[in-house]
């Protein structure tokens, strides 16, 4: 079977979607991935796993028609090309102008993963009102072609039902998100950590997320400024990659919050790892997620988490277990929920251990790709044996 995988970045394929691919290469189907150029590495590491990998254009942000009609016309002469029996499409663009492009391409079996709803469904203004609508009408007339979408989260199952983007006979598939590699996000020490259970060095905050409004920087930035006026020994981290468009936290901005005092920028990285590794709490105060990759890998690696009370972000906290929901654009709640992890610094490996425990049970890659693959009626190296 050949299987083309299409993302909005290959960067973002190598490290979310790998298990999935490597799932696919064992079990001898020809993989193809397909996203814009621009990222060498991360196109060696998915020829690595024995995938293929092409290119097509994509504007990810931008509301150009016209762009988009190029990018819809380019994965229909793609796919024209490569005949592929399966298309497993993730993220808004190349899911809407994928499926679409895909059934106009006869291409057999169309899959689509909706990995959070974005910009377009915030609709608190009236621009992003009409950005609604017009993501709405796009939606149900790429979907209404996939044989099946799968969902991170059940609050967006209820969006998408409510908006009549779903029909009554839509085959409704749930993953939990794209997993955790538990192996590469193993557990790691806490830096100045006694075995007291108390802190000899500064409580380590880390947001790990796009320099988007979404993710809840502002709401971060400001509870970091409260808290330090309180534990000024207390640092709080941003890593990630700047954004552009609709949405984005300007480099100037991050880096007046930099200059105030309140947060550490430390850029982006292809490898997360040493950062998780060197915080003692992950915070994410998104205002929505499909299932929150950063919060899952920090887990993983035995890291509580502070996180709002908001979909996607709530499947991945249990509060008092592994960490702590707050609302959703609420600096103070957010300030309040930190601030328990520096006076009650024993809570930190407690919840850190839980969410290794639950991270293993209920996000881990493997089972998670077994079985979207199984849902897909895939066959797999289990089915051969």
């Amino acid at each position: 079977m050949k299987i083309i995988v299409l993302g909005n970045q290959a960067k973002a394929m190598s490290n979310f979607w790998s298990v999935l691919i490597r799932h696919m290469r064992r079990a001898g189907h020809e993989v193809v991935c397909c996203a814009p150029p621009g990222d060498a590495n991360a196109e060696a590491a998915l020829a690595a796993q024995g995938a293929r990998v092409r290119h097509y254009s994509l504007d990810r942000k931008g509301l150009n028609p016209l762009s988009d009609l190029r990018t819809t016309l380019e994965l229909f002469k793609l796919f024209k090309d490569e005949k592929p029996d399966m298309l497993f499409a993730s993220t808004i663009k190349p899911v809407i102008y994928g499926c679409m492009a895909a059934r106009a391409a006869g291409v057999p079996h169309i899959y689509a993963t909706i990995t959070g709803l974005g910009y377009a469904f915030e609709a608190d203004t009236v621009f992003k009102k009409c950005v609604n609508r017009l993501g709405r009408l796009l939606y149900r007339a790429a979907l209404s072609g996939a044989e099946g979408v799968f969902f991170q989260n059940h609050d967006d199952i209820t969006v998408f039902k409510q908006s009549g983007i779903l029909g009554p006979r839509a085959r409704v598939l749930t993953a939990r998100g794209t997993g955790v590699d538990t192996k590469r996000f193993a557990p790691s020490p806490f830096a100045n950590y006694t075995d007291q259970g108390s802190l000899s060095g500064p409580p380590v905050f880390l947001l790990v997320a796009r320099l988007l409004e979404a993710k809840g920087l502002p709401e971060y930035a400001e509870a970091a400024r409260m808290l330090k006026a309180r534990h000024p020994q207390a640092r709080f981290q941003v890593l990630g990659p700047p954004e552009r468009g609709l949405g984005s936290v300007s480099l100037e901005q991050v880096q007046a919050w930099q200059q105030q005092g309140s947060i550490e920028y430390l850029g982006e990285t292809s490898d997360v790892r040493p950062y998780v590794a060197a915080a003692h709490v992950l915070v994410l105060p998104s205002w929505r997620e499909g299932t929150p990759t950063s919060i899952m890998e920090g887990m993983s690696m035995g890291r509580p988490a502070v996180v709002t009370d908001a979909p996607g972000c709530r499947e991945v906290v249990r509060p008092g277990v592994n960490g702590y929901l707050v609302p959703v654009r609420d600096p103070q709640a957010l300030a309040s929920a930190m601030e328990s992890f520096i006076t009650s610094p024993q809570d930190i490996a407690r919840m850190g251990q839980a969410g290794r425990e639950l991270a293993l049970s209920e996000f881990d890659a493997e089972k998670v790709a077994a079985r979207i693959l199984q849902d897909m009626h895939v066959p797999t190296i289990e089915d051969t044996l």
